[in-house]
This record gives structure tokens, sequence and C-alpha cells, in this order.
């Protein structure tokens, strides 16, 4: 688990009483992601499962298009660095690399691509949830936050099909938690037109743009979505659930999807 303690002054104010104690800390730490021996971005992360957030990230930057893009990945905690070996070239790093712009992330505040360059298509598929399952798929998300739980400082984000959670993450950022399950599915070279993306964050603009990226036709968050995220989502295709929680959502976008 990836976190530090710090000693606080703990208030508790019914009481009235101050101590000092041990707290756990969430870990924040920079983690430099090279592309083909150049450094292309330096992201802060929780240091776990690195490839997958590197993999995830090249991925909905355009740098990757698919696992076999991969040629190998080395991973040097030491030096808080990934290298990626593709088979394709940088020249998308040299076009794109003065054209980052300022987004709603936390954990990482710059892209590589405007909003509206980043899914050629929209994501069609005959996929079916109902709302039960959704609710118990985030019921089942809230039960593996570990991390949240002792720290209360992470997001967390999951893959799953109708029935189970496939892979949950956490992160420091909303945005990584997501890249993480990416990654891992393209390095497996996971079929995503038959699953939901769970998400605790925002569902913001880029949020969206890297579900409908991965070909997922659900996300569901306990948080709220943003107006151009969903002015994306119905561009795109993609069912938009939020406040799921205490037995209830909102479904901004094809509603079909979630069904009784």
């Amino acid at each position: 688990m990836d976190n530090r303690y710090h000693k606080i002054r703990a208030w508790q104010i019914k009481e009235g009483i101050c101590e000092e104690i041990e707290d756990p800390i969430t870990g924040e730490n920079p983690l430099t992601v090279y592309f083909n021996g150049s450094e292309l971005v330096t992201l802060l992360c929780t240091f776990e499962y690195p490839e997958e957030l590197a993999v995830g990230f090249l991925f909905s930057e355009g740098f990757l298009k698919s696992g076999e893009d991969i040629k190998d990945i080395k991973v040097d905690p030491e030096q808080s660095g990934v290298w990626v070996n593709s088979h394709r070239t940088a020249q998308i790093a040299e076009q794109t690399f003065m054209k980052r712009y300022i987004t709603t992330g936390c954990g990482r505040g710059t892209s590589f691509y405007h909003l509206t360059d980043a899914v050629s298509r929209p994501v069609e598929t005959g996929f079916r949830i109902s709302p039960d399952q959704v609710l118990n798929l985030m019921i089942q998300a809230q039960r593996m936050s570990e991390l949240f739980r002792v720290t209360g400082g992470v997001h967390s984000s999951a893959l799953c099909t109708v029935e189970k959670i496939m892979f949950f993450r956490e992160d420091v950022g909303r945005h990584n938690s997501v890249d993480k399950l990416i990654g891992r599915c393209i390095m497996d070279g996971i079929d995503t037109g038959d699953k939901i993306l769970l998400t605790t964050g925002r569902i913001s603009s880029e949020i969206l743009l890297k579900t409908a990226k991965m070909g997922v036709p659900v996300i569901a968050s306990r948080s709220a979505p943003t107006d151009l995220a969903l002015r994306h989502a119905e561009e795109l295709g993609v069912t938009v659930a939020g406040f799921v929680r205490n037995r209830r959502m909102n479904i901004y976008t094809f509603p079909e999807r979630i069904m009784k």
C-alpha cells in the first residue's frame, strides 16, 4: 500500500480533546514516462502499477494504438521512470508537444490533444445492464477501496462485467486510476465493448473521452458529470450515470443501456 505516516494534532470537537497522533497519508510520487528513449512527461501518481499507467497514458494520448505497438517496457523504481519502446515512432510527440492545454485533472494538469481530436468514432454496442447491477457493482467497488479507507486521499476506478469487477485501481489522480485500467486492457488485449467503467471522481470531458476511446459503452460515478462531458457523451455514444449511491442514480445520456 502506497502511503506514509505524518504526525498531526487531531481535534475532537465534541469532547474538546486535542492529541498528537500519527496519521496515514497518501503517497504522491513523480513518475517519468519515456517513449522510445525520449523523456515525454512526468506524472504525479500513486506508485502502483506503473507499467499500466504509462501504457494507459500513451494510449489515451495517441502514442499507442494497441498492445501490438509495444516492443518492451522497463520500470526503474529508483529513477521513478518507465521506459516504453514501441514499433511506432515518436512523431506524434514532436508534432503535439507544444499543443498542451490545461485540464481539470488532479495528478496531471496537461494533455497533448485538443478534446475534439481524441476519438474518431462513436461507441456502438448492444450492451445492456440493469440499474441494480450498476448499484451492486458500485457497492463492490467501495468495499475494495482499502487505500481510500486508510487515507481518504485517493480516487478509484473499476472495469466491470455486468456481474463482477475485473480490475480495480486507486490513485491520487482520477485520470491516473482510469489510465491504469486502460493500460491493463491494452497489455492484455481485453475487449471492452461489453464492460462498464466505474469511478469515484467527477466525470469530466477528459474522463469521458478516455472512456469512449477505450470503447466502453457505460461510465458510472458516485459524483457528477460536467456539461462538456455530456456533450461529448451525446456525440460519442456513451451512457453516463452520475450520483450512483444510496440505491439511486441519475442517467444523463443513452438511458436505454441501463434498463430494468
